[in-house]
């Protein structure tokens, strides 16, 4: 982790366990099954347990192969918020400024990705931007879960919602794909989870 990292780490600690958990059951108060919010949820649970399954790799071709399914899954999730969730965010819900720091937290993701993938994956230094970038992930789907993705259900009609609903799909499906096997034929060869 950089000097930079460190000092923002330092001055702007994590939520709580309990306020991330009161933020995603209210955003799953908010969902409906199978809409836009309740598949984004989905994607939010699945990253968080690619992040835990890179860090308990045992070796280095299970931890890069880990590692992989990890950076699918996230860019695929954060392409179809990207193209979708956030221009609404930023028009039909007024909220601007929410969706600019949406951007601007998933491209440091995307920079910070790239670089682990420089890494020695048994080093220390891998594990520290490993867990940097969870912590980052965190606290972007704090944000999302218990603001940002309420003002869109509270702020857009319904009908406008279906099609987000159609279209977060399309997305997410086009780089990932519509069968998920794009990010779990990683892990399938080399015989690490599903």
């Amino acid at each position: 982790m950089s000097i930079f990292d460190k000092v923002v780490a330092a001055v702007t600690p994590p939520e709580s366990d309990q306020a991330r958990a009161e933020a995603r059951a209210k955003a799953q108060s908010a969902a409906t099954a199978g809409d836009w919010l309740s598949m984004v949820l989905q994607q939010h649970q699945e990253i968080e347990s690619c992040f835990a399954a890179v860090k308990a790799a045992r070796d280095a071709s299970s931890r890069r192969a880990a590692q992989k399914k990890l950076a699918i899954l996230l860019t695929g999730h954060s392409n179809a918020e990207e193209s979708v969730i956030y221009p609404t965010l930023a028009g039909p819900a007024d909220e601007k400024g929410h969706a600019t720091m949406a951007y601007t937290e998933q491209a440091g993701a995307k920079i910070n990705m790239a670089i682990l993938e420089t890494l020695d994956p048994m080093s220390q230094d891998y594990l520290d931007k490993l867990e940097h970038i969870r912590g980052a992930v965190a606290h972007h789907v704090y944000e999302e879960e218990g603001t940002w993705f309420i003002e869109i259900k509270e702020k857009v009609a319904a009908a406008d919602q279906a099609k987000l609903t159609q279209r977060f799909k399309e997305e997410f499906e086009r780089y990932v794909g519509s069968d998920g096997k794009n990010w779990s034929e990683p892990l399938r060869r080399t015989g690490v989870g599903a």
